[in-house]
């Protein structure tokens, strides 16, 4: 497993961060590799909800993810799969001064020939994940 994490501040309150990432359907609308999310699962939101994304960076493919912590106004945490990757994602949300203190924390499962290249892969990532997140801050505070 390769970890790395993504810190900022979005201008908005806890409650309304934590909802818009609670609704995963969100996703397409911040996420630049991600066309579409649906959950699949029935019930509201809460651990064990499952969805289905369809990706189309770096490739077209079609992935699944479970909720695997669900508390509300502090803490989500996903596991599937990021693009070629089996991963944990996870978003720590903390109240700040002007805001919202969001945590993004990714754990990636590395395979193959990728392992050798663990530190650019995992900085392509990073740097693509730090993008989404400023579009997600961006439309929250729009």
């Amino acid at each position: 497993m390769t970890t790395f994490e993504n810190t900022l501040t979005i201008n908005r309150p806890i409650v309304d961060v934590f909802a818009y990432l609670a609704q995963f359907e969100n996703v397409p609308r911040w996420n630049y590799a991600i066309t579409e999310t649906r959950k699949i699962s029935a019930g509201p939101v809460g651990v064990g909800s499952t969805y289905r994304q369809t990706r189309s960076i770096p490739e077209p493919a079609v992935e699944v993810f479970e909720v695997t912590e669900f508390q509300p106004t502090q803490r989500l945490q996903i596991r599937g799969q990021l693009g070629r990757f089996p991963a944990v994602v996870s978003y720590d949300l903390e109240s700040a001064p002007g805001g919202t203190l969001l945590r993004n924390a990714i754990d990636l499962e590395l395979r193959g020939p990728l392992r050798l290249a663990s530190p650019i892969v995992t900085a392509q990532v990073k740097s693509a994940v730090a993008a989404n997140l400023d579009a997600l801050r961006r439309l929250l505070e729009t």
